[in-house]
Order: structure tokens, then sequence, then C-alpha cells
């Protein structure tokens, strides 16, 4: 339980309105409000005209919640938690990210700084500004940790915030209009030769976020493939087909949202029928064990990121022409 020794009725004087928290913290009026009434981050106190004042701890207490957040965790499981431990994990979260600490090389926390900037842009439905950090981060970071990193964890916090009510819809399809843009445009410069291996990459009908199926298709034509991107949700008998007029030796979908749909294992039995015996089929995406037994049923091989999907692509099945 949360300590809340002052009154509950405050003079403006002597706290901070919502305006200036959102300034300090870098949190929206619109995530101030949903973390307070959802999950109880922060009891603001009152003026006797019902407006917010905020005091010097949850000023503090906000800004330490943002950036676990941006670290990875999900507000409604900290929400609750005290100031110590609250500090205690933002603290273990910055000795993880640094050089040489547990979680990993040097470049690791590298990207951290164009993830919050371009959240920021996000929360504030700021396209230029999102292009713009999403532009620098193209030219000081080099591509695998772009692809790799950078980009997907942009995109994983992103559906976090709206999940939680913390991004509005529009906030949510500015930021994936611009960032396939991005990708799109990473991908259009690989030239694979006329030898190279096919694969077409999509997501199954009902599958409608893409970000991820796009840059599978910019990791495998950085590996030297012949990418055949047919966008998101589609079904199974128009994914074979393309695949099979393709000449494809593999397919891959991204399976992000939503987990559990009942019509995506029916839809994956079709397209394994409708397709040759020798294609391969590939699978990423956060919801991906939610489908595991409809997967094994297709012979599917899961990857856990681009990078093992990279080495997936390597397969002796696969590295013919």
């Amino acid at each position: 339980m949360i300590d809340r020794s002052y009154p509950k009725v405050m003079d403006a004087e002597h706290g901070y309105t919502m305006k200036v928290v959102s300034r300090r913290t870098g949190l929206s009026p619109h995530v101030l409000r949903v973390w307070e009434r959802r999950y109880g981050a922060v009891e603001p106190m009152r003026t006797p005209t019902n407006r917010r004042i905020y005091s010097d701890a949850d000023v503090d207490r906000l800004g330490m919640l943002r950036q676990a957040t941006e670290a990875g965790h999900s507000i409604g499981r900290i929400a609750g938690l005290s100031p110590e431990d609250l500090k205690a994990l933002v603290e273990s979260d910055r000795e993880y990210r640094q050089p040489g600490g547990p979680g990993g090389s040097a470049k690791t926390g590298d990207y951290e700084p164009y993830i919050s900037a371009s959240l920021d842009a996000v929360m504030n439905l700021d396209g230029q500004a999102l292009e713009m950090e999403l532009g620098r981060a193209v030219v000081d970071l080099d591509q695998p940790t772009l692809i790799d990193y950078m980009i997907p964890r942009l995109m994983e916090r992103i559906g976090e915030l709206w999940n939680s009510g913390g991004l509005r819809v529009a906030d949510e399809h500015m930021a994936t209009a611009i960032v396939r843009t991005l990708v799109g445009g990473i991908s259009a410069t690989q030239r694979p030769p006329q030898s190279a291996p096919r694969i077409v990459i999509t997501t199954p009908v009902g599958q409608l976020h893409e970000i991820g199926a796009l840059l599978a298709a910019t990791a495998a034509a950085a590996k030297g493939w012949a990418v055949h991107y047919l966008g998101p949700n589609l079904p199974a008998y128009e994914i074979a087909d393309a695949a099979n007029r393709y000449d494809a030796h593999a397919v891959a979908l991204s399976l992000v949202y939503p987990a559990a749909d009942p019509l995506v294992g029916p839809e994956l039995q079709r397209l394994r029928q409708g397709l040759r015996a020798d294609v391969l089929m590939l699978f990423g995406g956060r919801s991906c064990p939610s489908y595991a037994d409809a997967i094994q049923q297709v012979d599917g091989v899961v990857f856990d990121d681009l990078s093992s999907m990279r080495a997936q692509l390597q397969d002796p099945r696969l590295a013919h022409s």
C-alpha cells in the first residue's frame, strides 16, 4: 500500500498541476489520468475546485514508473509497488542495461534514448517528431541494432501502452504508419540475385499487426533472400496461391495480436494443405506460444527473434536456388 500521509485536499501553491507534472515526467495528461484511475499509480490531491495537485513524491514516483515501463515492465504489475521497491527495480534495470553489465554488450543500451524520444512523439501525436527521431536512429545505429532491437522494442512499448489505455487509437495508427514506411524503405534497398531462395511473408487472417512481418521481411532480405511481402490479414488460400506462384521455399507468418484466436488453427491447416510439401512454414511474434499446438500440427518452426530467424534461414533445406 502506498503511504498517503498528506491531506486529501491541497492548496495549489503547495503542489504541482497536471500540466507541470506532464512536462516534468514526460507523461501525457491522458496517461496520467489512466494510470491514476485504472491502476492507482498515484492519488493526487484535489483543490477546493477539484483540480488535481501532485506532490513531490507523486512526481518522483511517476518518473520512476515511466522509466520502469520503458524498460519493459507492465504498469499493471508495478503500479502498486512501494517507493523503495520501485526505486530498487529502476536501479536494477539501469544496471542491467549498462555496457558490460549482465544485460550484454555495450550496444545494449544505445537505442534506449531513441525509443524514449520516439514514445514522446507518439504520445503527443507528433508525426514529424517521430519521423525525425527514427531518422536519427537510422543514421546513428547499425542496421542489426535498429531492426533487431530498437524498432521491435519501440513497437512492443507502443502496443503495451495502447493495451493499457496509455495511448489512443490515433496515436498507435500514426506510429504504425510511420514505422511501416521506414521499414519498407529499408527492405526496398535490398537487391537479391536471381538465384536467391524465395520466401513469402505475411500475417494470417485476423492478425492485423504487421510491423513484425515487415521486420522479418527486412531481415530475410538482408540475408540474401528474395522476399515477397503480402501485407497483413490474408486468408490461407491467398497466401498459398502467392507462395505457389512465387515458387517459394518458405512462408513466414507473424502472430502478434490477438492471441488464442480460434480461427488461426484451421487457417494454418488450410495453408499447409495448399502448399507444396517441401515448403517450410516459419512463425514469429509474441502470440506464438498461444498457437503452439496449431503450429506443431503443420510442422511449423518458431523463431523467438529476428536473430534466430536468420539462423533458421540458413537451414540446408532452404539454402538451394
